[in-house]
């Protein structure tokens, strides 16, 4: 693998848009001029189901084409997950693990056994819900991760959305953007 590659693992669950924001996150690399891919892990599984996601970020082409065990970013977009998923697995020493959950970062990072890596949270559900309309929580979580890995520029985050969302009118496109404003600015670091 590629010195400069960043690996990003997504747990959610099916609905919550972690396909979405796994492809959107490279679509904004690759317009910020790295080389880039973004996909989903799941079979069968209906909505509401455990899924994974997965995208990597590179300064060089990326020859791998696998899902990604061993993580540098850790994104959960469902805390309920952290009962059930151990979310934690194969995450690289000194990696970061950002949920979207309430609680403080000191809570979760001793609820999950982590030592040896960074944890954030940001109340990804709460900000969709006042900012969007509805508990949809993957676009705040991209404005939070766009802080945490700062290797991504926000603007384009943004001008992606735009571009993704712009069919469903202002008031959505409007929305999102607040709701990443807000993630990126509300994240937690413990």
């Amino acid at each position: 693998m590629p010195e400069k590659m960043v690996e990003i693992r997504w747990h959610a669950r099916g609905g919550q848009g972690a396909k979405t924001a796994a492809t959107l996150v490279a679509a904004v690399a690759l317009e910020e001029g790295k080389y880039s891919q973004g996909f989903p892990d799941y079979g069968p599984e209906r909505e509401g189901a455990p899924i994974r996601g997965y995208t990597r970020i590179s300064d060089t082409p990326i020859y791998v084409h696998s899902a990604i065990y061993a993580p540098d970013i850790v994104v959960v977009l469902d805390p309920t997950l952290l009962d059930s998923v151990d979310v934690s697995d194969g995450l690289k020493e000194g990696g970061m693990i950002l949920i979207n959950s309430a609680k403080a970062p000191a809570e979760l990072r001793k609820q999950l056994k982590i030592k040896n890596a960074k944890v954030y949270t940001v109340d990804a559900t709460q900000i969709s819900i006042e900012e969007i309309g509805r508990s949809i929580p993957n676009t705040p979580m991209m404005g939070a991760l766009m802080k945490v890995m700062p290797i991504l520029k926000l603007e384009t985050i943004l001008a992606d959305v735009e571009k993704k969302f712009k069919s469903k009118g202002d008031r959505i496109v409007q929305g999102n953007f607040r709701a990443i404003r807000r993630a990126f600015e509300e994240v937690k670091e413990g």
